[in-house]
């Protein structure tokens, strides 16, 4: 996609955002973004914290490869300085390249980096109403980005996270409703109980409470306990 000024593509994208409907749109529109400033990949997720270990726990919405997030966190990469204490305590846009003379990145990072050619990236933090913080990342290639890119983008990033949060609510109320015993594993999950333990206060078998978790992460839409945990306290199926 081509513009031909700055303010004929913020345009664009800017009502691009604006219409979006599903989650698959928004995933679509924030590529197009992204490609629209010359970047490969693009990326909302929760904002890492100096508790984070995963990548791929943390995700919303990615183009980023399966391999590139394998590699990524058998690394544990998560745990460089960048990600577990700058960007978690960032409120500014933040940005990186391999070009750093710092020798914040390790080399088998910029190894990563470079084969799946994200040699630049820059982030932007983000609010939902709810208190949740996420982040925008984006990386590629291209030059870093001027101080009016970074503006145009933070200002579309605005955008965006009105319209994931609109996307989000209405998803929200189309997740199936946990049955009383999902909502029972959930709740002692949420306790730090093991599968074990919970079978046991249950009277069920391990098998069976895996079974209900299961179902739990298939309804509403998570990659693992912790995400379904999270959902589940602020959809309020749980308390």
């Amino acid at each position: 996609m081509s513009y031909v000024t700055t303010s004929e593509r913020q345009s664009l994208l800017t009502a691009e955002i604006a219409a979006v409907k599903t989650r698959q749109a928004f995933a679509q529109a924030l590529v197009r973004t992204a490609e629209a400033f010359g970047f490969t990949y693009a990326t909302l997720m929760e904002a890492p914290t100096p508790e984070s270990f995963l990548l791929k726990s943390l995700l919303i919405e990615s183009n980023l490869p399966p391999a590139y997030i394998s590699r990524f966190d058998r690394a544990r990469f998560m745990q460089l300085p960048l990600f577990s204490a700058g960007m978690s305590a960032s409120a500014l846009p933040r940005h990186w390249t391999l070009c750093d003379e710092t020798g914040a990145f390790p080399a088998e990072f910029r190894e990563l980096k470079n084969d799946f050619d994200m040699r630049v990236g820059i982030s932007f933090p983000a609010y939902t109403a709810e208190g949740q913080r996420l982040m925008f990342w984006f990386s590629g290639t291209r030059t870093p980005l001027s101080q009016a890119e970074v503006n145009e983008l933070h200002m579309l990033m605005l955008h965006a996270l009105d319209a994931f949060s609109l996307v989000k609510s209405a998803k929200s109320s189309e997740h199936p409703p946990l049955s009383a015993r999902e909502r029972e594993v959930v709740r002692w999950t949420s306790q730090g109980k093991t599968s074990i333990e919970i079978g046991q206060i249950l009277s069920l078998s391990d098998h069976t409470v895996n079974a209900y978790m299961t179902s739990a992460i298939r309804k509403l839409d998570c990659v693992n306990r912790t995400q379904l945990v999270a959902k589940a306290i602020r959809y309020k199926l749980i308390t």
